[in-house]
């Protein structure tokens, strides 16, 4: 391979795949992650916003998680997009924008270490045309044919910045946020490419300057052939393989035992300097080399470039050796190799104008579709992956990937016995390309999506406007864990004692089959359930031995049947939101609850009449009709009718229950005097939870929003409070604090 050059401050994500809790991501199965619906009638403030959560979310994935669920392209197709929406409208840019920070997260694992200077991300060129972009720019501001370029390889591992003073290594940090990084250095120090002490003659080229703090920056990474024999360890071990190598090494660093790390075969590529003055040298490539005399392990493949054209070639050339490599590579890292013209040219907000990563295409690989599997999620959404006769890309062999949903299939015109080309987006995440036409044989059929739920059996929906189908079958077995543990849940039916652990034990014990099946349950029952556990001694006191089953026992079994019991006298709005009603929560329950007064006349409303609820609409109406279209789920409902449990609005000693559990006067509670107002929470409270406060207003009848809206009365507002103050401020809409919340808890009036 050619000679090429290295990489300053490692590119934008080193995605992997992503959840931090949020509604972007609970229908990830339903659609690509990262995708977005049409945006054509979204305003650009709310359409911004939404961006800036994706990637806010995308890189939490990334970064602290180090589990992406997007590649790179389609969290940079989601930057560019605010970004463009930026230019257009300036007034929409906020301090806390992707596109003004570098990307990153620091975890609360490791001690946090300040860097001694910022450490940037670098942006993308996609392809060769933005590549060329990027050249004409810089040609334009220096004067045609006066830079010389480096080119490095982008190695796909984890940024870190190492210390040394006086020559003697001091610390180790991740990246980071860009500015604070995680403490690594016991893990750092069982890495055998990091030189403990600089060489005597890269110190004395300091001069003077050797006593000075410097912090060397580069990538940690696992060479291939260490991935394949730890992936080989955890198979023969029982234990989840590593997703590729870049996870792997993420993984490694961040151990809290620096053993661990040790056996784990990890090197480096050192290739930046948080301030190279104390090295006293001009250029790039100068510094390389003054790295290599230091004792670093430096990337060899580097070229020096005198045009755009030797760039092209440079690019070129890594591209096609790119798998004779031991290490992942997902680009090429440009940079103009002079440090003044380097200062000339400068700094965005998050990257340097002086640098580019040039972002190679997915390695793409040739196999045989053998069926499409449907898998029913915990929602019921039916997915379509594909199956496929298992192939090598990108360092580790698959055999499945995502269809994603019938309108992808169908777009990608993809059949049972194609040849389909698969790749790994963003060198992660399986995918499907497409098919080679020319190979498809006569009479292969378009791919049907099934009518039925393959796990039980039911009907399966489609709403309007919506890609996924879904199950809404309560006695589906694909969804029953979830559906039971959401009807117990605190906000639902608020069942204490019993969780995920009984919950499948029960179910394995064929106990319980849905949720009316709990309150058949007897407390003898639970009682002999085994907890999977085991005496460890003989106790012939309780007559038992060494190596019993440790069974739920008659003290644990009586609480969980009374709460069971308690739990039959919840308010209507609660057993709707327990039900799992898509789009239902639990103000739109009691919303439901308060209107109708009962399941029966809910099941006999037709769409119109519910999507005319103030607070409601057409969508919630038409998830609520097809969830009561299920013959299997009217019969759970008689069932819970039959057990006592209430389908009818709650009466005064419901009410009156529920104020004392909110905290609030039960004769306040009783005038309702908050009904019409909508409230907003954001940001954290002293004296109560959100879950609390969200309660204590809705027993006096407020309703509580999850996003702010023309709609909204008033925002409560809690330190950390986000967009949703921004958005407030916005539409003119009072912002209270949590004294005011307080006194309105107090008092039922609001003086703002």
């Amino acid at each position: 391979m050619a000679k090429l050059v290295n990489q300053a401050a490692s590119c934008k994500p080193d995605r992997s795949d992503g959840r931090m809790p949020g509604e972007a991501s609970k229908d990830s199965t339903a659609q690509p992650a990262g995708h977005m619906t049409s945006t054509a009638a979204v305003p650009p403030a709310e359409r911004a916003e939404e961006l800036r959560r994706l990637l806010d979310y995308h890189a939490y994935r990334y970064y602290a998680l180090d589990a992406p669920e997007i590649s790179d392209a389609q969290f940079d197709r989601l930057l560019r997009e605010l970004q463009q929406i930026e230019v257009e409208h300036p007034d929409l840019i906020t301090p806390d924008s992707y596109t003004q920070r570098v990307g990153g997260f620091v975890s609360g694992q490791f001690a946090p270490i300040t860097h001694m200077a910022r450490m940037y991300s670098i942006d993308d060129a996609m392809d060769l045309d933005e590549l060329d972009a990027w050249l004409d720019r810089v040609e334009s501001a220096l004067g045609a044919g006066s830079a010389v370029y480096t080119c490095e390889l982008k190695i796909d591992g984890l940024g870190v910045a190492l210390t040394y003073r006086s020559g003697k290594f001091v610390r180790a940090a991740t990246r980071g946020d860009g500015y604070v990084g995680e403490d690594v250095s016991r893990n750092i120090r069982t890495i055998a490419d990091v030189p403990m002490r600089l060489s005597t003659e890269a110190v004395e080229r300091m001069g003077d300057d050797a006593s000075e703090a410097i912090e060397v920056r580069g990538e940690v990474y696992m060479p291939k052939g260490s991935f394949a024999r730890l992936n080989a360890t955890a198979d023969a071990e029982g234990r989840p393989p590593f997703a590729n190598p870049r996870n792997a090494a993420a993984g490694s660093l961040r151990q809290k035992d620096p053993a661990v790390t040790a056996r784990r075969d990890l090197s480096t590529f050192m290739y930046a300097l948080a301030d190279t003055a104390p090295v006293h040298v001009t250029s790039q490539l100068e510094f390389l080399d003054w790295l290599r005399e230091a004792g670093f392990h430096v990337n060899p493949n580097v070229a020096r470039c005198a045009s755009p054209a030797q760039v092209h070639d440079f690019c070129a050339d890594a591209l096609a050796h790119r798998g004779g490599l031991d290490y992942d590579i997902d680009g090429v890292v440009v940079k103009v190799d002079s440090f003044e013209l380097q200062e000339r040219l400068g700094f965005t907000a998050r990257a340097p104008r002086w640098a580019i990563a040039f972002k190679f295409p997915p390695e793409e690989r040739r196999t045989v579709l053998r069926e499409i599997r449907i898998q029913v999620g915990r929602t019921g959404v039916l997915t379509p992956v594909a199956q496929f006769d298992p192939v090598s890309v990108a360092g580790s062999t698959i055999a499945r990937a995502t269809l994603h949903n019938i309108d992808e299939i169908e777009r990608k015109d993809v059949r049972v016995g194609d040849t389909i080309i698969v790749h790994k987006a963003g060198d992660v995440i399986p995918e499907v390309v497409g098919p080679v036409l020319d190979l498809r044989a006569d009479g292969a059929r378009p791919y049907q999506m099934p009518d039925r739920c393959p796990a039980c059996g039911n009907p399966v929906v489609r709403e309007p406007g919506q890609v996924a189908i879904r199950c809404v079958s309560l006695d589906c077995p694909a969804q029953l864990h979830e559906r039971l543990l959401h009807w117990v849940s605190r906000g639902c039916m608020d069942v204490d004692g019993v969780g995920a652990e009984l919950v499948d034990k029960l179910v394995d014990a064929g106990l319980v089959r849905d949720v009316a099946d709990f309150y058949t349950l007897t407390s003898e029952q639970i009682a002999a359930l085994d907890t999977g556990r085991v005496y460890q001694k003989t106790v012939a006191k309780k007559g038992v031995r060494a190596g019993d089953p440790i069974l739920v026992g008659k003290t644990v079994a009586d609480k969980i049947a009374d709460e069971l019991d308690r739990s039959k006298s919840r308010p209507l709005g609660r057993v709707l939101f327990a039900l799992g009603i898509r789009h239902v929560g639990k103000s739109v329950g009691e919303l439901l609850a308060r209107h109708f007064g009962s399941i029966e006349a809910l099941i006999e409303a037709n769409e119109e009449e519910i999507a005319g609820i103030d607070g409601i609409g057409p969508k919630i109406a038409s998830s609520t009709k097809m969830f009561f279209s299920v013959p299997e789920n009217l019969q759970v409902l008689s069932r819970l009718r039959e057990a006592g449990v209430g389908t009818q609005e709650g009466s005064g000693e419901v009410e009156a229950r529920e104020a004392e559990e909110s905290g609030v006067s039960v004769e306040l509670a009783r005038q309702r005097p908050l009904e019409g107002l909508t409230f907003v929470l954001t940001g954290s409270l002293e004296h109560r939870t959100r879950d609390q406060a969200a309660a204590a207003l809705v027993a006096l009848g407020a309703r509580v929003a999850g996003s702010v809206s023309k709609r909204t009365s008033f925002v409560i507002a809690g330190p950390g409070a986000g967009s949703k103050l921004t958005k407030a401020a916005s539409l003119g809409i009072a912002v209270l604090d949590e004294r005011e919340l307080e006194r309105i808890l107090a008092t039922g009036r609001v003086s703002a």
